[in-house]
């Protein structure tokens, strides 16, 4: 029996949406490493939400752990792949050890201590610091939607976090998977404009 039958459903779209975008973002990469990584962020959040969505609607728990990893990945990805648009020699160095270690750090982190609480807190530093680079060339198409994505998922995150319920069979986290499609669009239209900086 399905336990949540439209979280399951929007998390399984979100994931759908997602793979479909990750896919027309790597055939757009041409050997820019800022289009492959957040290629690779929109396969980790696909399948991160294919397995959240799973966890929701199957109560297969043991899923939970790697939900939670493709998601740090995710951020980890989105961060060096707007590292490597908006920046370039010691800054960009800089920037890319940091986006691995905040992915060691959170990993190690989430072996033992997996609530949802600390999946925000990485993304949200992640998010954060996008949005700081982004906002530096935001003269640029690709960075004006981006910024765009990052403000949908912070609303997004709001409204999760406010319990804020549309009906009964329609929760605050079906609305978040709901807002976070439309946060997908907006990250696509500025991923595959994205360029490596020189």
């Amino acid at each position: 029996m399905i336990s949540e039958p439209m979280t399951l459903a929007t998390d399984y779209l979100l994931a759908a949406v997602t793979a479909v975008l990750a896919i027309n973002i790597l055939k757009r990469s041409a050997n820019q490493n800022s289009r492959r990584c957040w290629g690779v962020a929109f396969v980790a959040l696909a399948l991160g939400a294919a397995l959240g969505g799973t966890v929701h609607g199957f109560r297969l728990e043991a899923l939970w752990k790697p939900t939670v990893w493709a998601i740090g990945i995710a951020a980890w990805a989105m961060l060096s792949g707007s590292a490597f648009a908006t920046t370039r020699g010691r800054a960009r160095q800089a920037l890319l050890v940091l986006a691995v270690a905040k992915l060691a750090i959170y990993c190690w982190w989430t072996w033992r201590h997996d609530r949802f609480i600390w999946v925000v807190a990485d993304t949200g530093i992640a998010f954060a610091l996008v949005a700081l680079l982004h906002a530096i060339r935001a003269r640029e198409a690709a960075s004006r939607w981006i910024l765009g994505g990052v403000a949908l998922s912070a609303g997004a995150a709001a409204v999760q976090a406010s319990g804020f319920d549309l009906h009964r069979h329609f929760n605050h986290n079906d609305l978040y998977h709901v807002i976070q499609i439309i946060a997908m669009l907006f990250y696509y239209r500025g991923a595959r404009r994205l360029a490596d900086r020189r």
